[in-house]
């Protein structure tokens, strides 16, 4: 769902001083920036291995190859694929840095279709080339070309035929942002980051609905807005800021209200992943984590000095734990909780043979996936201990007033929800902050 937090629970809740596990390292996957995508057994990432481009698919336990496939040139201002895969049922699509974008069966890797987005639609990328991972929605793959031809693409997933093509007022370059999809004011549309700024268009026949643009002009355009209920939250780099908008009809259409921005939550490529009412990213790429309010943009903290790690910091989210992977190839694991406090649990050092560290981790079935240069490692972080523990005992739970109380067993966590089952069988979803301090503690200690 492109939103950077994993439904994984029962995971550990502090490493090793070494580290967790190292399970296997494998897959010989050249190099590359392209985080990886796992799916039914299978792991599929990009990679660039004697002058070419590739598409890898490998076998989820141990890393063999099952198949590659050429997508292109190899290279880029920074030397390496950027595009992670996507994967839609039997079939998975890679973008090459250069534009070439493929549509592939899962499971045999034999080509169906490819375009280039540059060579066929007039695209302009950006100095630091295509990145972006394409959105999948039904029968139709979403992508950007960018320049002044066509800004914002949709084509048939199966056929690669147009369904629509639409030009961007100011739009400009691709930039490195992804699609993603938000149904706010009653409206589904498709929401992206451009060289112009955040820009919304209809999902229906991709036409142009609203633009923010405070974010435009810029150098390089990158994290994935975040859409919610009616409501975005959109940030970039490079001296900028985050923002919050609210969307809604107007006379003219849609319009996109700044509820208020900050240069306190800029964010240039380590990406920003929401949880409950709370937003993660780091501060530029200073590897300064931080954490805010999304409905206020209050920093409730940032990392000053504490723990290991330098450089720009990618983040994941699982289990009341944020991932994060630090360009000097440090792998920390801190507490998510707003409250209290930067707090890194555990850390150790990846090794990924990487000169800046920057793919995105990936926790999925218990396991920790870590690209590195030309291989991929992959990490227990299950905790035995921890599967059946929640389903042993009955706690009596109450709120941050202390006037709600309910006697309910502790099923796991789901985008910074607290799961409770009652003796009837009825779930309740409870906002981590909205529980007492007391229960707040509980689950940090499980």
């Amino acid at each position: 769902d492109r939103s950077g937090v994993s439904q994984e629970t029962g995971l550990l809740k502090s490493w090793p001083f070494a580290g967790p596990k190292l399970l296997w390292e494998g897959g010989a996957v050249g190099e590359g920036f392209s985080s990886v995508a796992v799916f039914n057994g299978r792991i599929f990432t990009m990679g660039d291995k004697a002058g070419q481009s590739y598409l890898f698919c490998l076998n989820a336990k141990g890393g063999a190859t099952l198949w590659s496939l050429q997508v292109g040139k190899s290279g880029g201002n920074y030397s390496g694929t950027r595009c992670t895969p996507t994967v839609d049922g039997d079939l998975v699509f890679a973008l090459g840095q250069f534009g070439d974008l493929v549509c592939v069966e899962v499971a045999s890797g034999r080509e169906r279709w490819r375009k280039n987005l540059a060579n066929d639609f007039g695209g302009s990328s950006g100095g630091w080339n295509y990145s972006e991972s394409v959105l999948v929605d039904g029968n139709n793959l979403i992508c950007s070309p960018g320049g002044n031809q066509a800004t914002a693409l949709s084509l048939n997933k199966r056929t690669g035929s147009t369904v629509w093509k639409t030009v961007l007022p100011g739009g400009g370059e691709s930039h490195y942002s992804s699609w993603v999809i938000s149904n706010a004011a009653g409206i589904k549309q498709y929401v992206r980051l451009f060289a112009g700024g955040t820009f919304g268009v209809a999902a229906d026949n991709g036409r142009f609905l609203w633009r923010y643009d405070k974010l435009g002009r810029n150098t390089a355009n990158i994290p994935t807005p975040i859409p919610f209920g009616d409501f975005v939250f959109t940030a970039a780099g490079y001296g900028k800021g985050g923002a919050l908008l609210k969307l809604s009809r107007s006379a003219r259409g849609l319009s996109a209200e700044e509820v208020y921005f900050s240069r306190e939550l800029k964010n240039k490529h380590g990406g920003i992943v929401k949880v409950g009412n709370y937003v993660y990213g780091d501060f530029d790429d200073r590897g300064s984590p931080w954490c805010a309010d999304v409905r206020t943009g209050q920093v409730k903290w940032r990392r000053d000095s504490e723990g290991q790690g330098s450089g720009s910091a990618c983040v994941t989210y699982a289990d009341g734990r944020l991932y994060v992977r630090y360009q000097d190839g440090i792998m920390a694991l801190v507490d998510a909780s707003p409250q209290g406090g930067f707090r890194q649990i555990s850390s150790f050092k990846i090794p990924d043979g990487m000169k800046k560290s920057w793919s995105h981790p990936v926790v999925c079935g218990g396991l920790l996936y870590l690209r590195g240069k030309d291989k991929i490692l992959c990490y227990e972080v299950s905790d035995a201990k921890r599967d059946a523990a929640p389903a042993q005992s009955v706690r009596l739970w109450t709120d941050d007033t202390g006037n709600f109380q309910v006697k309910a067993v502790f099923k796991g966590v789901k985008e910074g929800r607290v799961i409770l089952e009652q003796a009837d069988g009825a779930i309740l979803k409870v906002p981590f902050d909205r529980l007492s301090p007391s229960d707040q503690n509980y689950l940090r200690g499980l």
